[in-house]
């Protein structure tokens, strides 16, 4: 089974871009689309976490190689990703907070175990690639995976009594600052190798779109928290509602001003170096930016009152949904030469 040996750790990016989507299709419409996107996506949660559990069993020196590679070891990191967007879906869509618990208990284990094995493991190896061959966007589900708890924290925090209420809200202010600052040492890193060192077409990989969607994601975490200022429990947010709402803008801006470029260097990609267009699983890390993009957009405008920005979250949600629809027929079509 070469198929299942060389699986892909990102593969939960399927989860996140549908998980999203839904969120999108239920605040935005239609409405019926979340719900069959919702329960598509608790069963693709479901099957990911099986094949996965069976490659651990069999090749487990295979998923050690990963864990501890350069390329791929952040690709463990969309479980923790996919476990707090089917949370935030659990939330919004379905109102099952009990469920919404178990899976935030869940992507706090995954992530605690995940994030500091993966940097110890980069750190203390002993062969390492040059910051060319071994920086990619896909490091960026490091802050991806922290804003997803930090989100899934924030919705739980909305519906809870005090104390834990404000332990809620500690959490998901902490883990979001935090992966505020996580972003600015990769994305340094990142730049750095874009503008300074030789870049052909095949570097160009689809989680480059993290670039944005880990800004999206942390200003739907930051509209969260802006929204939970307002509580009247919440006293140490309230005091914090001015540097919410202004970093909130500041990520919200820093992701809007990579979607241009990133279209530019995708044109330049397919269009002027004609690689070819086939079905990645590294595609869903493209398709789960543009819903993020979307939704956060839109839960911004409402906690900050900006009626103008509305139309925008429509046009990406059907962006979002077109690539969907595109890397999910893909998906099967890959899948019938299996």
């Amino acid at each position: 089974m070469a198929w299942l040996e060389d699986l892909s750790p990102s593969y939960f990016a399927l989860v996140m871009a549908t998980g999203i989507i839904s969120i999108g299709c239920y605040l935005m419409g239609p409405r019926p689309l979340a719900y069959v996107l919702f329960a598509l996506n608790a069963v693709a949660y479901l099957v990911i976490w099986g094949i996965t559990a069976l490659r651990v069993r069999r090749y487990p020196r295979r998923v050690l190689e990963d864990l501890t590679s350069h390329q791929r070891g952040f690709g463990f990191l969309t479980a923790v990703a996919a476990t707090g967007v089917l949370g935030a879906e659990t939330i919004v869509i379905a109102h099952e907070f009990e469920l919404a618990v178990v899976l935030l208990a869940i992507a706090s284990v995954l992530w605690l175990a995940l994030i500091y094995t993966v940097f110890t493991a980069l750190t203390i190896k002993h062969d390492k690639p040059s910051l060319a061959q071994g920086i990619s966007g896909t490091w960026l589900l490091a802050v991806v995976a922290t804003q997803a708890i930090a989100v899934l924290t924030a919705l739980l925090a909305a519906h809870w009594g005090q104390p834990l209420r404000l332990h809620a809200n500690f959490v998901a202010l902490s883990m979001w600052l935090f992966g505020g600052m996580l972003y600015i040492w990769i994305i340094s890193l990142i730049f750095y190798r874009y503008t300074f060192f030789r870049f052909e077409p095949d570097d160009l990989a689809p989680p480059y779109w993290i670039n944005m969607g880990a800004m999206a994601i942390s200003v739907l975490a930051g509209s969260l928290l802006v929204e939970n200022s307002g509580i009247s429990d919440a006293p140490f947010l309230h005091s914090l509602r001015p540097f919410l709402e202004g970093f909130t803008v500041f990520y919200w801006a820093t992701g809007t001003w990579w979607i241009p470029i990133i279209a530019i260097l995708a044109v330049w990609r397919y269009g002027y170096k004609r690689l070819p267009f086939e079905y990645d699983p590294l595609y869903w890390g493209a398709v789960f930016p543009l819903g993020m993009y979307a939704v956060a957009t839109y839960r911004m405008a409402e906690a900050l009152s900006l009626e103008f920005l509305e139309p925008l979250p429509q046009v990406f949600l059907g962006l979002a949904l077109a690539a969907w629809a595109a890397t999910f027929v893909g998906l099967l079509r890959r899948l019938r030469r299996l």
